[in-house]
């Protein structure tokens, strides 16, 4: 199986990277993942179609079958950047306790947190390494896809760049939206959408990256917390201690494969927002129930 790793074309042209590698400008790449091969491989193949190469990749497998583990062997000897599974057993929703393996795991001092179902632009890796800044972290989106066209992509629509082409898209079943302007935008347009937006920059699991230090600091992710704003948390958390967001929602593009969310409960959703609560009326810059148990 032979994946591509230079030049792709995008609608029409080649994409040459005028973008200035560093051997010493590396990042980690930290990809949550739970039962979902199908989706990861089509994300997996997107980083090795990336215009930025000085990366690794840490896939932060929250209890998954043995289905997972045999597709990353499968593919590790055909990526050309270095790929780590961090894996524990399954008993429920512990994303945040798998992140926080996934950050121990990490070589790097610059962390970019994705989903195993969000496909990258190529140039993903080099916008959020562009506009990182010291004292700061970035805030990214996505653009979710219907299940239907979700299906439709194959790791060769994921390299030629037809899953962020609106034309492709709209012919495979997307409709018609504001939102399309992710797939597209850049130079002025990208940073003028990201000034108008309404949306507040947070932080995103899907799509946000900071320094391993100010996360470090902050301890990581609060393993008490389940699914609903657990990610945001720590955000939160960042900037109670002067750690700026920065948006770059339409910079950094991502696609969102659907997929069915059976581990979302009202109980946990209300366990999540008190301890987001209590962040805010603590201005706590630190969770003692992270990385460290403190």
């Amino acid at each position: 199986m032979e994946l591509p790793i230079v030049e792709m074309e995008k609608e029409n042209h080649v994409v040459n990277s005028s973008f200035q590698q560093d051997s010493d400008c590396k990042i980690s790449v930290i990809l949550s993942t739970y039962n979902q091969p199908e989706w990861l491989k089509k994300v997996l193949y997107a980083y090795n179609c990336q215009s930025f190469k000085e990366f690794e990749v840490i896939v932060a497998d929250d209890g998954s079958t043995p289905e997972t583990t045999n597709l990353i062997e499968q593919l590790r000897p055909h990526l050309f950047y270095t790929l780590k599974h961090v894996w524990h057993k399954d008993h429920g929703f512990q994303k945040c306790v798998i992140l926080n393996k996934a950050i121990v795991a990490s070589e790097t001092d610059y962390l970019l947190f994705s989903d195993g179902d969000c496909v990258p632009r190529y140039d993903f890796l080099e916008q959020h390494l562009k506009h990182r800044k010291i004292g700061s972290f970035l805030s990214g989106g996505y653009h979710k896809l219907s299940m239907e066209t979700s299906m439709l992509i194959c790791n060769e629509d994921v390299c030629n760049g037809n899953c962020f082409n609106i034309k492709w898209l709209k012919a495979h079943g997307m409709k018609s939206s504001f939102k399309n302007n992710k797939l597209n935008s850049n130079g002025l347009k990208s940073w003028l959408l990201n000034n108008l937006t309404p949306t507040k920059a947070t932080w995103n699991g899907h799509n946000s990256s900071g320094w391993k230090k100010d996360i470090l600091a902050a301890n990581g992710f609060d393993e008490r917390m389940e699914y609903g704003g657990e990610d945001r948390e720590m955000g939160e958390r960042l900037m109670n201690a002067g750690i700026r967001p920065i948006q770059i929602r339409y910079t950094a593009v991502t696609i969102h494969l659907d997929h069915k969310r059976g581990y979302v409960r009202q109980e946990a959703l209300d366990k999540n927002k008190a301890i987001r609560k209590e962040t805010a009326k603590q201005k706590s810059t630190k969770t003692k129930y992270g990385i460290l148990k403190l």
